[in-house]
């Protein structure tokens, strides 16, 4: 694939002249790159092993804020470092910056002897490790909804109203999407030549709302190419002047965005463990269960699908954002919806996810709930059929507030991933909610300043 390196293909390119940095990038707990640029020749020498990074990256809010009462880290425990060990499989070309290679990493202890528990990309690699040792290699792809702006990011925060780049709903407008090739044929294929193969980009239900698809992968693959499309996608709207967004509302007149997660499983030799040709819509049992499971533990796994205050504002009726957490036969009102029945590829697409979720905590939950569904073997209710809006079924949680009680009590999240995890993301859920609580809004002020 285009794009990807090799240590040695790195050093070659180090020695020709044709990278001079390397970004060494883990990921944070809202799914965002941080770490170090590396000029290339200090990184070929030795940091290609281990670099380090304070351990307040996996304690900290939205605002790099940090927030007292992580077990984890704190204050008084001196705020450390860990270890950052570049996993050299994620090394690539950045086409969109000059010179430039990136690699991403896992988090060790300060003696890099362990992962650590809670870094997002370990949460992962923890489910996708317990889905191996039942048989199985799980498969995944994300489909990524922003928002893209007439304004760039600095007009914005100096006071200029958000202009959506277009005027009029733009779902697969190809007139439209064309005023908008400028960004848009730049990200597709700045991330294809950055070893990220991209499907199609498209125009959404909304002004200026956009979507980007990649090819189907093994999670962990999937969830490192989620990460890297919304660095990408900002870092080139940047550069073209442009500003956007992936918060899941961010505004109460425009559609939601979404990152719906499409998932199957095959086994080890790579057969579809989802298909069955003799049973209904193709549909295994294997694939039943896991779909048991996804919507026995629906309410619990919301907050990895939905980790702010603002992600339950997109799910609205009639918006194409799910109210239900049922299942369906290619029916987008469903929170889960099969696609590609009587086929191979036949798999679940979970719609319930925000643009705003982190990727590895959104797959390593759903994945955790889909295979205590295999191991228990699970029933799967009876399909929904029409108007999931309107009709009788599981609510998914309204509320930040509603999503953290029922994680907070999952024991089979717990089971799955850990208390110390879930403990350190219910820390991070609270916070963000008495954050939320305490701060006067733009429409509190419309609503309340003269009549109140």
């Amino acid at each position: 694939m285009a794009g990807k390196l090799t240590l040695d293909e790195l050093r070659q390119a180090v020695a020709a002249g044709e990278i001079d940095t390397v970004v060494a990038a883990q990921t944070d707990m809202q799914g965002r790159l941080m770490g170090k640029r590396f000029h290339a020749d200090f990184f070929v020498d030795g940091a290609w092993k281990e670099t380090h990074s304070c351990n307040y990256l996996l304690a900290t809010d939205m605002e790099m804020e940090t927030v007292a009462g992580y077990k984890a880290t704190s204050w008084a425990a001196g705020y450390g470092d860990y270890a950052m060990r570049p996993d050299l499989s994620t090394l690539r070309r950045i086409p969109w910056l000059e010179g430039t290679a990136l690699v991403l990493c896992d988090v060790l202890d300060h003696h890099g002897h362990a992962e650590i528990a809670h870094a997002p990309r370990t949460v992962l690699k923890h489910q996708i490790a317990r889905a191996e040792a039942a048989g199985f290699k799980p498969m995944m792809a994300s489909e990524l909804e922003f928002f893209l702006f007439r304004e760039g990011y600095q007009e914005i925060a100096d006071g200029a109203p958000p202009t959506p780049i277009s005027a009029y709903n733009e779902d697969y407008n190809i007139f439209q999407t064309t005023k908008e090739e400028e960004v848009m044929r730049a990200v597709r294929n700045g991330l294809n030549g950055a070893d990220v193969p991209v499907e199609n980009s498209k125009g959404e239900a909304a002004a200026g709302q956009e979507e980007i698809n990649v090819r189907y992968a093994d999670a962990l693959t999937m969830a490192d190419r989620h990460s890297l499309i919304k660095h990408a996608v900002k870092e080139i709207a940047w550069q073209k002047g442009r500003a956007v967004t992936f918060m899941a509302k961010w505004s109460y007149g425009h559609a939601g965005s979404s990152s719906h997660v499409h998932q199957s499983l095959v086994d080890l030799d790579g057969a579809p463990a989802f298909h069955d040709a003799a049973a209904a819509h193709g549909m295994s049992d294997t694939m039943r269960h896991y779909m048991a499971g996804l919507l026995a533990h629906a309410s619990e796994i919301t907050y990895f699908l939905a980790p702010y205050v603002n992600s339950y504002k997109r799910y609205m009726a009639g918006t194409f954002a799910p109210t239900k957490a049922v299942w369906s036969m290619d029916n987008r009102t469903a929170g889960y919806r099969v696609v590609g029945a009587d086929s191979k590829a036949i798999r679940v697409e979970c719609r319930v996810g925000g643009a705003d979720l982190n990727p590895y905590l959104a797959m390593a939950a759903l994945l955790a709930a889909g295979l205590f569904g295999i191991e228990n073997k699970l029933e799967l209710e009876p399909e929904f059929t029409g108007d999931a809006y309107g009709g009788a079924g599981r609510e998914i949680p309204k509320t930040l507030r509603d999503a953290v009680a029922a994680l907070d009590g999952s024991t089979t999240l717990r089971a799955a991933m850990g208390d110390a995890v879930i403990d350190h993301y219910i820390h991070a859920a609270r916070w963000e909610q008495f954050e939320t609580d305490r701060r006067v809004t733009d429409w509190d002020l419309k609503r309340g300043f003269e009549r109140a």
